[in-house]
């Protein structure tokens, strides 16, 4: 049999030129299946002894096909008597394409044979599989999302990219190796999926004006944008969109596209933008396990344990296990005999003397047993098999490395008469000594380090200059600095029960301070040490800040790393909360007026009566906290900026809330006060109609409040909009003037808009006259006003405000 199959080997060598990789399992097979004498080592037979010694051609032809076999990648094997390709794509065991072949249903590769080669697709999907590993990953294509215009606003198609893995419980979209993309200079895509029960929203835009603009290589968020995508998705959704049709772009630019791509393999190019090929699919790799139980779980029911001869290990990926070949073996750990021996030392011994004859060599046995066949150690030894490897260990009395071909064994030379008692004593009470002496000498200087950090933070944040500012206002500032013992104490060393809420820029703290003055703390995300002077200025500003309707600021800590500012306590939550969560009571027309005159005043004191002008930059629902006579208090400058006296705009990074950002800054990263006038705006919008600024499960043209209102006021549907409770409280005269100011405030020109002063003034108006007396009400409008539904409210109800981060590029939105 063997001379056949030499002979049969050797003539496709010259004839077809067989890989070397085949001849290799092929004559592993041999050796494995028993069809030669020399298939087990038996035990106390010597290594190739007359009946089982290699030929020499075979021995040759066994370690050149080794030779060229790579071993930086385990060995893929499938069952015997299966196909191991389909196509290019090499199909490992669980894997399998007939039945039989595969592990169970959810490792079927449906290998279908097309007009110029197969493919192969994942289980009964039509996914096309393009590569396994035995370490848990599997790539597959997925199409493009795509939202497409012809003529100008007149959409031509629109895809979504759907990858649904909910029916194989092994698979999951990796986290690690994937992004979220979008392509387009006019583009906003959103993904949609489930980790675990709960739902997952992210999204991301991507702008320019002109082809020139972009840069291969780039996603920044010009003509491409990419954001990390959580762990745990089995089912994403993705859908691209534009803002405006692609009219200022369509003439390089007609198409938006979303899609999720393996980061390795995707290289943003231009050419994207001008056109993506509707039959082009882009790779997504997937993470793979077993089954989702953990190793001891799957342990317990050896019937559907697949690492019999292997060892089980719980990637970092997620749930499940996979097998992999125990250290100094390698191929594949799903089957009873896949991990094979590496390397080791082939010794022939000669039955006519005990002179050996030795060579290193490469061989695929299974499980050698080093100790028996070699006995590689010293006479003083015991020797320890250890998987592809073995370990000699001396007898009592002996020292060496215990190898015959290294240091073997020698005795010990052991001194009489030593007093092995009193040096036991004498070194457990030094070794004590020892340790009470570096606990002490560690705990000082543990606490000098503790200070030393506290003093370099405390300079580093402008400690030095806030104090020196401090004392030249004297007794005009009645802000302090707090100690970071101070606040610790405060919140119960921040304790999560202390936490009031999160937001873009920190979490909010409830602290209560010694003399039992309750108070808010904020804790900053990230600390610019390079504008200290900056942060120092604010400080100051806005300590001397004193407006009955923003929330005082009591001082600030610099003893830490990121620097700690203390406000006045507000107790009745935020406007927000009472506009649209349930439970929250509900708020009257009239206060609702009244909340919006006290914040129009409060960010008219900021623009102009604060010394430098102050714009707050993040007006929303949100940061205007009501106290328990609900009085309004604008909170949150976390983002705010101090203008120069001489400069009416600032130069910035774009910041602040989506649904909230004025649209000119975005465009133009130039900050004014009118920002501020165009999220007060919306923030007119919202109490107006008790809608959120920005919510996605209402139709495409509702999801964004500000453009809904404009655009309700234009096709005189306002109130159609309006909250019912409204209606029935307010009188039309009043609600159509609060209605028109929210219009004036939210023009997209920056110049159009009134400045925050007109707008409390006239505010201020309406709450003194909510009539003027040369208007009359028509008692049929007010009928029809009154017999208005409220379902568009009802709609509004779910979903958040979503914070835009300063990179402009992406979009987090997350149920909350």
């Amino acid at each position: 049999m063997i001379k056949w199959r030499k002979k049969e080997i050797l003539s496709r060598l010259k004839r077809k030129r067989t890989r070397m990789k085949e001849v290799a399992i092929e004559l592993e097979g041999l050796r494995v299946r028993n069809r030669h004498p020399w298939a087990e080592v038996k035990e106390r037979e010597t290594v190739m002894d007359s009946h089982t010694r290699l030929s020499p051609n075979i021995l040759v032809l066994l370690v050149i096909a080794v030779t060229f076999i790579p071993v930086t990648r385990a060995q893929v094997f499938a069952k015997n008597g299966c196909p191991t390709h389909c196509g290019d794509l090499t199909i490992p065991y669980p894997f399998g394409t007939m039945e039989g072949c595969y592990l169970n249903n959810n490792f079927y590769i449906n290998c279908t044979e097309t007009a110029d080669s197969f493919k192969a697709y994942l289980a009964y999907t039509d996914f096309i599989v393009t590569d396994i590993t035995m370490e848990g990953q599997l790539q597959i294509l997925t199409t493009v999302a795509r939202d497409c215009y012809g003529a100008p606003r007149i959409p031509v198609k629109t895809v979504p990219q759907i990858i649904s893995l909910s029916p194989f419980s092994i698979y999951n979209v990796s986290n690690t190796r994937n992004k979220f993309t979008a392509i387009g200079c006019d583009t906003y895509a959103y993904l949609y999926g489930f980790v675990g029960n709960k739902s997952y929203r992210a999204g991301c835009m991507s702008l320019c004006n002109r082809f020139e603009d972009l840069v291969d290589g780039s996603c920044s968020g010009f003509g491409c944008c990419q954001i990390q995508i959580p762990d745990g998705l089995k089912t994403i959704d993705v859908v691209a969109y534009s803002f405006n049709r692609h009219v200022n772009v369509s003439d390089f630019n007609p198409c938006s596209y979303a899609f999720i791509v393996e980061e390795s393999r995707f290289r943003f190019s231009s050419d994207y933008v001008q056109y993506i090929s509707e039959d082009y699919k882009f790779p997504v790799s997937l993470d793979w396990v077993v089954s989702n139980e953990t190793c001891v779980e799957a342990a317990k029911n050896p019937s559907n344990y697949a690492c019999h001869r292997s060892e089980c290990h719980e990637p970092d990926t997620g749930s499940g296990y996979l097998c992999k070949c125990p250290d100094g073996f390698y191929g594949n750990p799903y089957l009873p005999e896949g991990c094979l021996g590496m390397s080791f030392n082939i010794c022939c011994q000669s039955r006519s003397d005990l002179n050996r004859y030795c060579k290193t060599a490469t061989q695929f046995f299974a499980y050698i047993d080093e100790c028996k066949i070699w006995s590689p150690c010293d006479r003083n030894a015991i020797c320890s098999n250890l998987p592809g490897s073995f370990k000699c260990i001396c007898k009592g009395g002996y020292e060496g490395d215990g190898k015959r071909n290294g240091n073997g064994c020698s005795p010990v030379d052991a001194p009489d008469g030593f007093p092995f008692v009193n040096i036991g004593l004498g070194v457990s009470i030094s070794l004590l000594v020892f340790v009470l002496s570096i606990s002490w000498i560690y705990w000082g200087l543990w606490q000098r380090k503790l200070i030393r950090q506290r003093e370099n933070f405390f300079l580093q944040n402008g400690g030095i200059i806030l104090q020196q500012e401090f004392s030249k206002l004297k007794g005009s500032v009645s802000a302090k600095i707090f100690t970071s013992e101070e606040l610790k104490k405060a919140t119960n060393n921040f304790h999560e029960t202390r936490i009031l809420g999160k937001g873009g820029h920190g979490t909010v703290y409830k602290g209560i301070l010694q003399d039992n003055r309750v108070v808010a703390i904020k804790k900053s995300m990230i600390a610019d040490h390079s504008q200290v002077e900056q942060f120092v200025n604010e400080v100051i500003v806005l300590s001397q800040v004193n407006h009955r309707n923003v929330v005082k600021l009591l001082g600030c800590c610099l003893e830490t790393e990121v620097p700690l500012l203390v406000y006045e306590f507000i107790s009745n939550g935020t406007l927000h909360q009472r506009l649209h969560c349930s439970g929250k009571g509900y708020l009257s027309w009239e206060c609702r007026l009244r909340i919006a005159a006290e914040t129009a005043g409060a960010l008219s004191y900021l623009h102009s009566a604060a010394y430098p002008p102050i714009i707050h930059r993040d007006v929303k629902s949100t940061n205007i906290l009501l106290d328990e006579h609900y009085t309004a208090k604008v909170s949150d400058f976390g983002a705010s900026r101090l203008v120069p006296l001489d400069q009416t705009q600032l130069t910035t990074l774009v910041q602040g809330t989506l649904g909230y950002l004025d649209p000119e800054y975005f465009q133009s990263s130039q900050l004014t006060e009118k920002s501020d006038v165009y999220s007060f705006g919306v923030v007119l919008a919202e109490l107006l109609t008790k809608r959120k600024a920005l919510c996605f499960q209402m139709p495409e043209e509702e999801r964004n409040l500000a453009m809904h209102f404009v655009s309700a006021l234009k096709k005189d549907q306002l109130f159609g909009i309006i909250d019912h409770q409204v209606l029935v409280e307010g009188n039309t005269t009043q609600i159509k003037e609060v209605a028109m100011l929210a219009n004036r405030c939210l023009r997209v020109r920056g110049e159009e808009r009134p400045s925050m002063k007109e707008i409390a003034m006239e505010l201020e108006g309406l709450r003194s006259n909510p009539k003027h007396p040369w208007v009359k009400d028509e008692s049929k409008e007010t009928e029809y006003l009154l017999s208005e539904p409220s379902g568009a409210n009802a709609q509004g109800n779910n979903g958040s405000p979503s914070d835009y981060d300063s990179g402009r590029q992406q979009i987090i939105l997350q149920g909350r």
